[in-house]
């Protein structure tokens, strides 16, 4: 079984916090009752000020980026850190950067260069965008090259600032989403007690329009279709992580994409995963792309314990889905 060891993963979140009252008071049709219902989240954190979000409901896309609060590289850089300190190690330490998310701040250079930057890290630096999915494709593709092609240490970043591509007038979009980061210290060659295992990816590219965000555009989604895709997807792959790791339901920890507790709550009772089994953070943190879900991980890091195993699977635009699996020896 190939091995991909995880050394250290940390997160960080804005302070600016978008409650349920607050999208209320921007009387676009919604309520904290209507929210909790569809989604179940409560409040989300965003790098925008919420002035700006009260006043213009981000109808300008250009201007969102003019007054965020932080770049995806400060945020990266942040969660990287304490991913760093978790480790042990320094930026030096850091043979190769590769990053990947959502909303790019900047179509070119890579957003794994910016963050390096910020880092004070010189290495190779390059992208692997699937959305949200980016966190388990980036460890997929990592676990496919030969150990002898890599650095002892890699530092995978996912910086999601998804606020800025929000249409705060649209109710639909408007109550899902906040901003996150995470960054993991991985290693093919260098041996830790916590790896990923079973690391696996694949993409429905027919339905690539189902979840986007144009170029100069909002997010926008069929949220029926996605939902449903979620529901089915999700399900399958703990299942297939169940049978392949040889372990009760009843003792596996869950991570899921984290974008819908209902949603979430639904594949739980499906796959028989006790719910003090189910970490999640959406209904405080809301749907942060591709960073929810290692997000939850870094905010249990310190909860794991030897002969733990935790199952992670995300979806999203692409239409893509992945799967792994966490061990603690």
């Amino acid at each position: 079984m190939k091995k991909l060891y995880l050394h250290g993963i940390g997160h960080f979140h804005p302070e600016n916090e978008i409650t349920n009252r607050f999208l209320e008071d921007l009387d676009i049709g919604t309520t904290d009752d209507w929210i909790m219902e569809r989604v179940g989240i409560r409040s989300r954190h965003t790098v925008l000020p919420l002035d700006y979000i009260r006043k213009t409901k981000n109808r300008d896309i250009r201007g969102a980026y003019e007054a965020a609060l932080f770049t995806n590289a400060q945020t990266g850089a942040a969660a990287a850190r304490l991913g760093l300190e978790r480790a042990g190690l320094k930026p030096e330490d850091i043979g190769m950067v590769i990053a990947g998310c959502s909303a790019p701040d900047n179509l070119i250079s890579a957003e794994a260069a910016s963050t390096a930057a910020e880092l004070g890290i010189e290495c190779l630096c390059f992208d692997v965008n699937s959305a949200c999915t980016t966190f388990s494709v980036q460890m997929d593709f990592i676990n496919r090259m030969m150990p002898e092609t890599l650095p002892p240490f890699i530092l995978v970043v996912n910086p999601e600032i998804v606020t800025c591509s929000v249409d705060y007038s649209d109710r639909r979009n408007a109550v899902l989403f906040g901003d996150g980061s995470t960054a993991a210290v991985v290693s093919a060659s260098v041996a830790a007690n916590r790896y990923f295992s079973g690391c696996y990816s694949q993409s429905k590219p027919s339905d690539w329009q189902k979840v986007n965000i144009p170029r100069t555009g909002f997010f926008n989604q069929d949220g029926n279709a996605v939902q449903g895709f979620a529901i089915r997807k999700t399900t399958d792959s703990l299942r297939k992580i169940i049978e392949s790791c040889d372990v009760s339901s009843n003792v596996l920890k869950f991570i899921g994409h984290q974008a819908n507790y209902s949603v979430l709550r639904t594949v739980c009772e499906r796959a028989g995963i006790d719910e003090r089994n189910h970490w999640h953070n959406v209904v405080d943190f809301g749907n942060t792309g591709t960073a929810g879900t290692p997000s939850v991980l870094s905010q249990h890091w310190d909860e794991l314990r030897p002969g733990d195993r935790v199952a992670i699977s995300q979806v999203g635009s692409g239409l893509t889905w992945s799967h792994m699996l966490l061990t603690i020896e």
